[in-house]
């Protein structure tokens, strides 16, 4: 069974930092590209970053470029997000999400396997 637990939201002032841990198990990690997604309040789900299987290139969304950064562990079938400089419009629960695609992808339909997310919220 597969299963992707995320962990470390909370509720952070604007400027301040967090850091997402996503602890995969159930299938083999090196093998999977890993995503990041969020839903702000009322929106939808959006794109985050993702880093590519074996823990290659990363990519990040404009919106978080220079202040999130994706990383992972494959000692520990864990991927982190470190969100640096939060902002108000940060504010969403945070998902994390596996994919078999050999490219990392910013299109949800391309991940097989979600965790049920963590909150976030940022206060101004």
């Amino acid at each position: 069974q597969v299963q992707l637990v995320e962990s470390g939201g909370g509720l952070v002032q604007a400027g301040g930092s967090l850091r997402l841990s996503c602890v995969v198990s159930g299938l083999t990690f090196s093998t999977y590209s890993m995503g990041w997604f969020r839903q702000p309040p009322g929106k939808e789900r959006e794109f985050v970053a993702h880093i590519s299987r074996s823990l290659g290139t990363t990519y990040h969304a404009d919106s978080v470029k220079g202040r999130f950064t994706i990383s992972g562990d494959n000692a520990k079938n864990t991927v982190y997000l470190q969100m640096d400089s939060l902002k108000p419009e940060d504010t969403a629960v945070y998902y994390c999400a596996a994919s078999s695609r050999y490219l990392a992808s910013t299109i949800q339909l391309n991940y097989e396997f979600w965790g049920q997310g963590t909150q976030v919220t940022v206060s101004s």
